[in-house]
């Protein structure tokens, strides 16, 4: 079974070890939230440390959520910081394998392929695992968990749901043994890739577990779930049939880039009308500094929940693929004028630029002012070369100024969370 092992290792509570390891305090004794004061008691617990989740705390709860009673840490986020312990961590496993056998597949977990490495070791998977564990732990501080398996999706369950019962924090599946130990495992949410509504689609087939799954009629589940339903029957199984290889060669169709704000109030037409702008003025800056155009722009505007009305989405085509702001604001303008109710609130906005490639030769056209589209580019480069060097606030449009923009305070973010600079 060792030529197809694989680990999936996870660093535990990231956030707050990170903020403990900063602060010099022991990660699995300390009770430690990682929470935006400045949101208050509504604010998201992007991670709490273990010990809290010891006392029943559930992780990502709502501050207000934690017992008044139990006595903790409240570290504000600092996401630069935990990006560079996840580049320490990365380099912990560039010591014993190659990247071409490490799939990151989250800022605190990755995939290892660790197959033609245990000769070379003269390791099991066990011991390599418990050797690459005690090194991040030595190198960065923080203490991390592992799941092995014979296949990718066996690695990442193992990790999931047997590492928590064992006292070295790693867990191992084969398929026989994920069949004999998990098949009436509950609820099916626990396990990888089956969200809530999977599971609730399930459930009103009466299907509960992942053995009933495996035993269901297929043709059931393709009619319930399309293709999807192959992925699924397969993981019920403990089968998976993607590699390491196929991760790696894998060449996406498409690409696209997108920009997306959850408002902490409600918003006006009009003044989501500037954050419009502001997102696309983003997008369109990452695209040149990228040299890339894109074909399309979608949009996708939540309104507040208390109107229970459905979002509004909508998408435009350029003229021709572009990455000027000039080009393509005017579209995306009229399509957010179409399609938004006005004097809706709005708490959700959403902007997707699609159909991305490369810049090339482009055909002229007898109505277009290319002085202006040249200026424009030499324009885009100048600020992109500004914010390099002195920061993304260094530099920017008068709209940002007012009081309904939120561009600045983006700017000083990573991942809608503080950047910590």
């Amino acid at each position: 079974m060792e030529e197809n092992r694989y680990l999936c290792i996870d660093l535990k509570s990231f956030y707050a070890s990170v903020e403990c390891v900063e602060r010099g305090l022991d990660p699995m004794k300390t009770n430690l939230a990682v929470a935006d004061p400045e949101r208050g008691k509504g604010a998201l617990c992007l991670a709490i440390s273990p010990s809290m989740k010891a006392l029943g705390i559930k992780n990502r709860c709502r501050v207000y959520q934690i017992p008044a009673h139990v006595e903790y840490i409240m570290a504000p986020p600092r996401m630069k910081r935990y990006i560079e312990y996840s580049a320490d961590v990365y380099a912990v496993y560039l010591k014993y394998l190659a990247k071409e056998d490490i799939h990151v597949y989250s800022i605190d977990e990755a995939f290892l392929d660790v197959a033609q490495y245990l000769e070379l070791y003269q390791r099991t998977a066990r011991e390599l695992a418990v050797q690459i564990m005690a090194d991040i732990k030595e190198t960065t501080g923080i203490p991390a968990a592992a799941g092995m398996g014979t296949n990718l999706y066996l690695a990442k369950v193992a990790l999931d749901l047997t590492a928590k019962q064992t006292e070295d924090s790693i867990g191992y599946l084969d398929e026989a043994l994920y069949q004999k130990t998990l098949w009436n495992h509950r609820p099916l949410t626990d396990f990888w890739r089956v969200g809530e509504g999977i599971a609730n689609r399930l459930a009103r087939a009466g299907i509960l577990t992942m053995g009933e799954i495996a035993h269901a009629e297929e043709e059931m589940l393709y009619r319930m779930f399309g293709i999807d339903a192959e992925l699924l029957i397969d993981h019920a199984w403990g089968r998976e049939s993607a590699t390491m290889a196929d991760i790696k060669s894998y060449q996406p169709k498409s690409s696209s880039l997108s920009s997306g704000q959850v408002l902490l109030r409600d918003y006006s037409f009009e003044e989501c009308r500037l954050l419009i702008k502001e997102m696309v003025d983003a997008l369109c800056l990452d695209l040149a500094d990228q040299g890339l155009t894109a074909r399309s722009v979608s949009l996708v505007v939540g309104y507040s929940h208390e109107t229970a009305m459905k979002p509004a989405a909508g998408s435009v085509s350029m003229p021709a693929p572009a990455n000027s702001y000039q080009e393509i604001i005017p579209c995306v303008l009229r399509l957010y004028d179409r399609i938004v109710q006005r004097g809706r609130p709005i708490r959700r906005l959403n902007v997707t630029c699609s159909g991305i490639g490369a810049e090339a030769y482009e055909q002229y056209e007898l109505f277009t002012d290319y002085e202006a589209v040249e200026r424009e580019r030499k324009l885009q480069q100048a600020v992109l070369e500004i914010k390099r060097r002195f920061g993304k606030n260094a530099l920017v449009r008068g709209m940002d100024l007012l009081e309904a923009g939120t561009a600045m305070k983006r700017n000083r973010q990573i991942g809608g969370h503080r950047s910590g600079e």
